[in-house]
């Protein structure tokens, strides 16, 4: 039996268990699947252990043995404030005292639609839903109704979560796993998607010029992210929009990393593209459980109610999540938001290529607003081939290097960093430091 807390475990520990974290997982791995409620968590991709959290704020976190670190993860992005900041966590209290959950409308679900509706022009109507998976998979089946296809496509190393249409060739969590395709999925579902090299012209043209009539959508993490963070080549994107309505079919931007945090209407802004529909989340939680999906009025009045697409969640626009959200949304919108955040990215990105080039450390670094991914290899990033093939011994030695100094990375080189505007200019500087001091030891 330990304490942590105000919990209480009882586990068979072996003796070399030392710190509360080693404990906590002994424990999580006797009552939880490899001990972690999400595969990215169990470092495989770096060996070890996790450690586990007691609390956060700011641009900090403190294990539960009472290390602190500067924190690069922001719970994989939706902390864009820092982790509880006053205007959520004030939020989040006083709308609670009203009541949790209701299973019947409420104001702010119809704000937020107000909000995102008027940040994203592509979107005319948006239906709320309670995680990015449910998002894409919405999405999906929405597209398939509109269009009266079964066949999608989407792209090697993109992910959109773990259902099962969307569960071929994914990165994130899956690479980490190492199983890119999942056990599970029947082949008759995963026969319905088709998958393509991102950044790879000649393959689009070919699959379009041969079942161009069959795919019901394409859905692509416009700026892929959870595999890295790989940027499209010159004109991709454009095409991508182009030969979908040539061919009757529908484009949909998985915008569950990049939306709200790299501007208002976040990669269709930055690219000035209309995809047909559009999936959301983490951001406009403000850190609570959610997603949402939308784009063409037409297309989105085929959901249920109204339409023949059935789609439903009891915590769809959950008070707490949509007040929370709305709070953080209206913090980006000010002067001081997305404006911020690029200066802190460009600060950061600064000192680190100074500091990469002087160590003389091949590398790739990318970098678009709050986001940022550091490669260790010297090969051109266009798609997940690229991501795998660095050096990933490399990676491993600094993460634990960094780690060990107080610096929280992705535990995985397959992943995408951000920042918040609860970091500084002197959290970014402490970190290059360490950066340096690790490099120099590899």
């Amino acid at each position: 039996m330990f304490e942590v807390g105000r919990w209480k475990f009882g586990v068979h520990l072996p003796r070399m268990s030392t710190s509360i974290s080693s404990k906590l997982f002994a424990a999580a791995k006797e009552l939880i699947p490899g001990g972690v409620n999400s595969p990215v968590r169990a470092f495989r991709n770096v060996g070890g252990e996790p450690f586990f959290v007691r609390r956060a704020k700011g641009s900090r976190i403190e294990d539960v043995d009472g290390k602190t670190y500067i924190d690069y993860i922001g719970s994989w992005g939706p902390n864009i404030l820092g982790h509880a900041p006053t205007v959520i966590t004030n939020t989040i209290h006083e709308v609670a005292k009203d009541g949790i959950s209701f299973g019947i409308p409420n104001p702010y679900e119809v704000e937020m639609a107000r909000t995102i509706t008027d940040w994203v022009p592509s979107v005319q109507k948006v239906r709320m839903c309670s995680s990015g998976t449910e998002a894409t998979m919405s999405a999906i089946r929405l597209a398939r109704g509109f269009t009266k296809r079964d066949t999608i496509v989407k792209f090697d190393g993109c992910y959109h979560g773990h259902s099962d249409s969307l569960l071929v060739a994914a990165g994130s969590g899956a690479l980490t796993h190492g199983e890119p395709d999942s056990a599970g999925v029947p082949k008759d579902f995963a026969k319905h998607t088709l998958v393509l090299p991102y950044n790879d012209f000649e393959a689009l043209e070919s699959l379009f010029a041969a079942r161009g009539e069959e795919i019901a959508a394409i859905i692509v993490e416009s700026y892929p992210a959870n595999a890295g963070l790989v940027f499209p080549k010159a004109g991709y994107l454009d095409r991508l929009s182009s030969i979908t309505k040539q061919y009757g079919a529908l484009l949909i931007f998985d915008e569950v990393m990049t939306g709200f945090r790299l501007g208002k209407a976040g990669v269709q802004g930055l690219e000035n593209l209309t995809p047909d529909l559009s999936c959301f989340g983490k951001v406009i939680g403000g850190g609570l459980p959610v997603g949402a999906f939308g784009g063409r009025a037409d297309v989105m009045d085929l959901l249920a109610p109204i339409g023949p697409v059935y789609q439903a969640g009891t915590l769809s626009g959950n008070p707490l999540a949509m007040a929370a959200g709305l709070a953080q949304l209206k913090e980006l919108s000010k002067p001081s938001g997305f404006p911020r955040l690029d200066q802190l990215g460009a600060h950061f990105e600064a000192g680190l290529r100074q500091l990469l080039a002087e160590k003389g450390v091949p590398h790739r670094f990318n970098r678009v607003g709050s986001m940022f991914c550091l490669f260790f290899t010297d090969r051109e990033i266009v798609n997940v081939d690229d991501v795998m093939k660095q050096d990933l011994e490399f990676f491993k030695k600094f993460f634990w290097g960094c780690l060990d100094k107080g610096i929280y990375l992705a535990p995985s080189p397959y992943e995408t960093g951000f920042l918040s505007l609860a970091h500084t200019e002197a959290d970014l500087d402490e970190t290059l430091g360490v950066f340096s001091e690790v490099l120099g030891k590899i």
